[in-house]
């Protein structure tokens, strides 16, 4: 069940170590958000911007995350979409479809970084903390 219908984003650098029930953190400069679960439970929730993670679309008002957030690993298991600011509650997923995602989810990695990263977590940048913004990062990538 969904407690948080709504989330208002914030712009910042750095993602506080309190996050605040009902806000959406953006960090640009580390391509990332984080929020509070939309479910009350508590927990942070991640969703880093990479070609094989959540995109984030900024329509000068609102923020939408795709794809949905699915919290397989958390006690509450919550899933939902953040649609323009409104936090859509979305089907529970068996412990199949959660795995088959895991599996597409690393696939997407291997083809994208070319190795199968650590874990879940995607192929970091060079450094920890970028000296160039992470989107001319990709670009200058890309362009190899």
């Amino acid at each position: 069940m969904i407690r948080h219908k709504r989330l208002e984003h914030r712009f910042v650098e750095n993602i506080p170590d309190r996050l605040e029930a009902g806000i959406l953190y953006v960090s640009m400069e580390y391509a990332t958000s984080a929020h509070s679960c939309c479910c009350g439970c508590g927990e942070e929730v991640v969703a880093p911007f990479t070609p094989t993670d959540w995109k984030m679309t900024f329509d000068g008002e609102t923020i939408s995350l795709r794809p949905s957030i699915g919290n397989w690993t958390l006690k509450c298991r919550s899933h939902y979409v953040i649609e323009r600011g409104r936090v859509i509650e979305a089907a529970p997923w068996s412990d199949e479809q959660v795995a088959a995602e895991r599996r597409r989810d690393r696939g997407a990695k291997e083809r994208f970084y070319g190795h199968s990263p650590i874990g879940n977590v995607p192929a970091p940048p060079p450094t920890s903390k970028p000296t160039q913004s992470f989107w001319r990062w990709i670009s200058d990538w890309l362009s190899r």
